[in-house]
């Protein structure tokens, strides 16, 4: 007689139970499936193990002595790169959707864990396990909404397919590699996207109602390498606000607490990671961290155009200025954050140097939320990559 698997055993929660990681819970749908048997080892924000999984899932955890992997996590390689052909629609070229129409056209895999949007709201996050490339160009265009991405789990495990793509991001990643062995897959392919500062569906109109001159017609948003947001609009106009005019003290509190607690911006236990932060504006940025990623990034190489990363200038000035501003909430006037802003694309950090601004700004930030709300979780929440990536500023006592 076979036994079930222990987690068989367990309940998915109901919607609108108290989560095992309470009020630090992103979200990631794990706990919406019996597979919250594992949600004490496996949830990113009750047992942080980034290292422990890096070594799982690339052979190795990060070199901490590199200056690249410190910040970018195990790679084998990285590049700049954007479709020669890009996707109608998609929110840059449609990198991420080639590869998992790809991986699922050429028999690599069954299906395609990605995220399409409710029929009632564009913002509203679907999570599905698509079986057809239609159903993957349906997804295309971030949701920057906290997603429950692995709540599709349980189907995953009852359809009997054994080669799987995930697309995902940090904290869903984390989760799944710590049950990776219980799905019984063959083989399973991540590909991550960079993450951070994702919001409640509540949170996310506030911002855009706070921020946007036009909050309904906008399709989606990125904060872009020019320092200003970029909202797309139904028209295809595009809307640009400097970083230094955003309302800080009206949106200090509209970020998820799991995202002001979160040290995993890169997606350091992906296979292939695709954003947009370190390189130039315009193109995207591919992180290679394994020959896993390596096979993905093979089967459309000869669709890109690509080019070395780059890096210039020197973020530490302004990483060290934000960290007092962003505390106190100051808001430039419009016209002098348009100002700051010009003078800051023209001089200030671009390429890899640029990620590594935006990591230092929200590490240095997330440590001090950490540190003043979860104190008790410090020292073991916080990775080692991360303390020592703080630790180059200065940051308040209180």
């Amino acid at each position: 007689m076979t036994l079930a698997a222990p987690h068989k055993k367990a309940k998915a929660l109901k919607s609108g139970s108290r989560r095992p990681a309470k009020e630090l819970c992103s979200e990631c749908g794990l706990c919406d499936t019996y597979y919250i048997h594992y949600v004490k080892e496996a949830c990113a924000f009750i047992h942080q193990q980034v290292a422990e999984l890096e070594a799982q899932a690339h052979g190795r955890s990060r070199d901490l002595d590199s200056s690249n992997e410190l910040y970018f996590g195990v790679h084998q390689d990285m590049m700049a790169a954007k479709k020669k052909q890009p996707i109608e629609g998609a929110q840059w070229t449609g990198i991420v959707s080639t590869i998992a129409c790809e991986m699922l056209t050429q028999g690599f895999v069954e299906g395609v864990v990605c995220v399409q949007n409710s029929q009632d709201d564009r913002f509203q996050p679907a999570p599905i396990l698509a079986r057809t490339c239609e159903e993957i160009l349906a997804a295309k265009v971030n949701k920057p909404t906290l997603s429950p991405n692995l709540s599709v789990l349980e189907e995953i495990e009852n359809s009997g397919m054994k080669r799987l793509l995930v697309i995902g991001v940090g904290c869903q990643i984390q989760a799944l590699r710590a049950v990776e062995k219980q799905l019984g897959l063959e083989k399973l392919y991540i590909l991550g996207t960079p993450c951070v500062d994702n919001v409640s569906r509540a949170g996310l109109q506030k911002f855009l109602e706070t921020t946007s001159k036009s909050p309904e017609t906008v399709v989606h948003y990125e904060f872009m390498q020019d320092f200003r947001v970029h909202f797309k609009h139904e028209n295809g106009s595009i809307e640009k606000v400097p970083f230094f005019g955003l309302n800080t003290k009206e949106l200090k509190d509209v970020f998820a607490p799991s995202c002001m607690s979160c040290f995993d911006y890169v997606n350091s236990l992906a296979d292939l990671v695709v954003g947009y932060m370190g390189a130039p504006f315009g193109w995207q940025w591919i992180m290679v961290r394994n020959e896993t990623g390596r096979e993905m990034l093979d089967l459309v190489q000869d669709q890109l155009d690509t080019q070395p990363v780059m890096s210039s200038g020197d973020r530490k000035a302004a990483v060290q200025q934000s960290i007092p501003a962003y505390d106190k909430g100051v808001t430039l006037p419009m016209w002098a954050a348009k100002m700051m802003g010009l003078v800051i694309e023209k001089i200030g950090p671009k390429g890899l140097e640029y990620a590594r601004f935006s990591i230092d700004s929200h590490f240095t930030r997330n440590y001090l939320y950490l540190k003043r709300n979860y104190p008790e979780k410090l020292e073991a929440h916080v990775p080692e990559y991360a303390k020592r990536i703080v630790n180059q500023y200065e940051l308040p006592e209180k």
